[in-house]
């Protein structure tokens, strides 16, 4: 099975009744950012929050579309890195967004990764008691997962997205031209969420996967933009879906967070750095979340190995013993596991599998048995 060749924006509508925004996919869609804002919301202003390597490259291209529709913009540019989504950057870019004179017409652009856009949408949830935002996503994770459905956050000393609010955008606009210049490990790392979508719930796309990956990588000529684009709409069209359904998780929502307990935990105790990039913490999560549910008789060995061979063949870690330098403690992890936001009184409750394609929550997990795995894990080499 092949993508269907693309030529044409891809829409993709998140509906929220009055709250409903289009995610908007296509090659070359910057240039076409500031008439969308000014027929959105006519006469507003704008500041664009950003990182300092994705205002290298795309700052100037998204500035020139907006004055060409007449927009009136400011920036604020943070430092790259998970260390920005933290209360002492968050205050700096609410200030500087005050410090603009932004009114409460007048909107937020989210123009980065899924740092800038978690950052900045806090920011806009909060400011005058709420801005709109507009979500330009630059990286394949934040394409296919941050910038769909209005979570924002920072992270806590405790633990990551710890603190934040649902807060939708009024539109999101994923120009797939700007995954061109992301680093390969970035753009591997976002794949971890691309394949997410197959393994959580829907069997046929993750065979596609299989099948086209590296068409998914390359996407130097026509055909590759074509799997390209086609992955990003078949996973906005899944979260869009289930964000319909869930827009505050308080049911399957949940399921988007396949591989996230285990992998957070990770996460945080590599100090939120670029020695595990999130989409890699959350395929190693994911291989756990597999191999976790195989353990407990759920499925096949056999068929945890596949979800895990797929990631291992795109380059992705999926063993403890694959993230660099030294590995947590079975209590350090322990406590971090409790600090996840699925916890409810102090149970465990984790995204388990019943085979590809089929994830669901399950509540009540028993400390001790997730204790004993992952002992088993962290001894293996």
């Amino acid at each position: 099975m092949t993508a269907p060749v693309r030529t044409e924006t891809t829409t993709v509508v998140v509906s929220l009744g009055e709250r409903s925004y289009d995610i908007a996919i296509g090659r070359g869609l910057l240039a076409s950012l500031g008439a969308r804002i000014a027929a959105l919301r006519p006469g507003s202003k704008a500041v664009i929050v950003t990182d300092e390597n994705v205002a290298r490259r795309h700052l100037a291209a998204t500035e020139a579309a907006l004055a060409h529709a007449g927009v009136t913009a400011h920036r604020v540019i943070v430092p790259p890195g998970e260390a920005s989504k933290s209360y002492r950057v968050f205050e700096q870019v609410c200030e500087a967004v005050i410090a603009s004179r932004i009114e409460r017409d007048d909107l937020v652009i989210a123009l980065g990764g899924g740092v800038v856009g978690d950052l900045a949408g806090f920011v806009a949830s909060a400011v005058r008691r709420g801005l709109d935002y507009v979500q330009v996503p630059t990286s394949l994770l934040a394409d296919v997962d941050s910038s769909v459905g209005g979570k924002t956050a920072i992270d806590s000393a405790h633990g990551k997205n710890l603190v934040g609010a649902f807060y939708q955008p009024i539109l999101v606009l994923a120009d797939t031209a700007l995954l061109d210049t992301l680093p390969e490990r970035e753009f591997r790392a976002g794949y971890a969420e691309v394949a997410k979508y197959g393994l959580l719930g829907d069997a046929p796309f993750f065979a596609w996967l299989e099948a086209n990956w590296r068409e998914v990588f390359a996407g130097g000529n026509a055909s590759g933009r074509s799997a390209r684009e086609y992955a990003i709409a078949v996973c906005c069209r899944g979260k869009a879906e289930i964000v319909a359904r869930d827009e505050r998780e308080t049911g399957d929502r949940a399921l988007l967070n396949l591989g996230h307990t285990f992998g957070h935990a990770f996460e945080a105790a590599c100090g939120f750095s670029d020695r595990l990039l999130h989409g890699e913490a959350v395929a190693v999560g994911m291989a756990l979340a597999f191999a976790f549910s195989a353990k407990l008789g759920l499925l096949p060995v056999a068929v945890a190995e596949r979800a895990c061979c797929h990631l291992a063949e795109v380059g992705l870690p999926t063993r403890p013993s694959d993230i660099p330098g030294p590995l947590p403690n079975i209590d350090q992890l322990m406590d971090l596991i409790a600090q996840d936001k699925k916890v409810k009184r102090g149970v465990l409750t984790f995204i388990l599998v019943r085979g590809i394609g089929s994830a669901f929550v399950e509540g009540g997990v028993d400390a001790g048995a997730v204790r004993a795995f992952l002992g088993e894990k962290l001894a293996e080499l």
